[in-house]
C-alpha cells in the first residue's frame, strides 16, 4: 500500500511510520516536491501517482464541499487526526498516529472500497504514567 502524507503532518512522523509500516510505501509530500500543493490538485495527482492513502489533520477538510468531492471522486482511502497546540499536542497526535496506523493499514488492505477513517487520539486529559518513589513504597522487584 502507498500512503502519503500531507504537509499538515509533521515530518518527524514519516520515519516513526515507515518504521512500523514496513512493507508499505510511506512519503511525505516534502519529500515529493509536492509541498503547498492545494488539496483538490493534491488527491487528484496522489491518485494519478498510485497513492491508496492520504493522512492529514485538515479536518476542515470535509466541511470544504469541493473538497469532500474532490476525495470522494479519487477514491483514495483518507486517514484524519486532530493535533491539540503546542508540543505536548504534538507528541499525542503522533503518538496516536503511529500507534494506530498499522491495525488501520491492514484494514484498508482488506476493505472492498474508499475508506474514511479518524483516529481516536490519546486523551490528553489522562495520565500516562505512574511514578513510585522506592524510598516510601519500594516494588516487589527492588532491591532491599
Amino acid at each position: 500500500m502507498r500512503i502519503l502524507l500531507d504537509e499538515d503532518v509533521p515530518r518527524p512522523v514519516l520515519d516513526l511510520l515507515q518504521h512500523v509500516l514496513r512493507g508499505h510505501e510511506v512519503s511525505h509530500v516534502q519529500m515529493i516536491k509536492w509541498a503547498g500543493k492545494k488539496d483538490l490538485p493534491l488527491y487528484q495527482d496522489a491518485r494519478n501517482a498510485g497513492y491508496d492513502v492520504v493522512v492529514t489533520n485538515d479536518n476542515a477538510q470535509m466541511s470544504d464541499p469541493d473538497e469532500c468531492r474532490q476525495v470522494k471522486r479519487t477514491g483514495m482511502h483518507r486517514v484524519s487526526y486532530k493535533q491539540y497546540p503546542g508540543l505536548r499536542g504534538l507528541a499525542i497526535a503522533m503518538a496516536s498516529l503511529v500507534a494506530a496506523m498499522p491495525d488501520v493499514v491492514a484494514e484498508l488492505a482488506n476493505a472492498d472500497g474508499q475508506r474514511l477513517v479518524s483516529i481516536i487520539g490519546i486523551d490528553p486529559k489522562r495520565q500516562r504514567y505512574e511514578i513510585v518513589d522506592p524510598k516510601r513504597e519500594p516494588p516487589r522487584y527492588w532491591p532491599r
